[in-house]
């Protein structure tokens, strides 16, 4: 008899860092609709563009052979969740959100980071990953 486990397919979408980012993006989309309609392709697009980058690379790796692959991509995550913050405290200057949203998405991208570098120190100590 197999187990559970056995009987599960697995994606991108079991890995908690994409859990975690996919709720960061989900999270972006929904503050930055009261954002000015002058900054809809500005500050707005740009936030949304980074915010899907950290998730999409991270699904793009998960099917990457070898571990410099994964980690290319994971790193291509990184550089996005670091442009994500740099939209928050942009929109914080500029009053576009509230400070509970501003501290909800600051936790939220926290969260994000710690999982993403989580996934990537198992992806380095990994021996099952080619190099």
């Amino acid at each position: 008899m197999t187990n559970d486990i056995d009987m599960k397919t697995f994606s991108f979408e079991n890995i908690l860092a994409w859990q975690k980012a996919h709720a960061f993006t989900l999270l972006v989309y929904k503050t930055t609709r009261r954002f000015p309609e002058d900054e809809r392709f500005g500050l707005t697009s740009q936030f949304r563009r980074a915010a899907v980058s950290i998730e999409a690379n991270i699904a793009e790796g998960y099917r990457k052979l070898s571990k410099a692959d994964k980690l290319r991509f994971l790193n291509i995550s990184q550089g996005s969740l670091e442009e994500c913050r740099t939209y928050i405290l942009l929109s914080r200057d500029l009053e576009y959100l509230s400070p509970e949203e501003i501290q909800q998405l600051q936790d939220n991208i926290e969260n994000t980071s710690k999982f993403l570098n989580s996934y990537c120190n198992g992806i380095i100590h990994n021996s099952g990953i080619k190099e």
